[in-house]
């Protein structure tokens, strides 16, 4: 199965990133990163936030989403904002597609909403709420697509580690 694709478009803050990149292991999901970035991909925080996984992630970098669009010239995007009309769970999404997620501080850049309306999707919040953080959302978004896709290639059952689950 092709695997989901999250793009985050500059962002901010190096331990947002890094539980993104561990769930995007845990996903089968591959990142892929605008610049600028807020942070070096080699910080401390990058990589505690990301645990060992980190080593495991793949991760694709871009000087601009212009390059992005470039080199992915078909892709089929979702804009992850609080400005959309269509809420996320409305969506059928298909391997393959990109989700993408804007900075901490001022989300996706408008002119690039307003060029993709169709494919904008939101987290419904309760009134007065400006957004959810960013590795959260991403969370959110990334299991919903896998849940869709019935968690193909996913570990669906786990055992404990000292005791045994009781056997029907």
């Amino acid at each position: 199965m092709e695997k989901f694709n999250i793009l985050l478009h500059q962002p901010e803050i190096p331990q947002n990133t890094g539980n993104i990149g561990r769930t995007c292991v845990a996903a089968g999901a591959a990142l892929h990163l605008i610049e600028p970035l807020g942070f070096r991909l080699d910080e401390k925080s990058l990589k505690r936030a990301g645990m060992d996984y980190w080593s495991k992630l793949e991760v694709t970098t871009y000087i601009e989403y212009e390059e992005f669009l470039l080199r992915h010239p078909d892709a089929e995007v979702y804009y992850v904002t609080t400005k959309a009309k269509q809420v996320y769970s409305d969506v059928c999404y298909k391997p393959g597609c990109f989700f993408m997620f804007g900075k901490e501080s001022g989300g996706i850049p408008e002119e690039i909403l307003k060029a993709h309306p169709k494919n904008c999707v939101r987290i419904p919040m309760l009134p007065g709420a400006r957004s959810l953080n960013l590795s959260n959302s991403v969370a959110i978004i990334l299991y919903e697509a896998l849940r869709q896709q019935r968690f193909a290639d996913m570990q669906l059952s786990g055992e404990l580690h000292k005791l045994r689950w009781e056997t029907e």
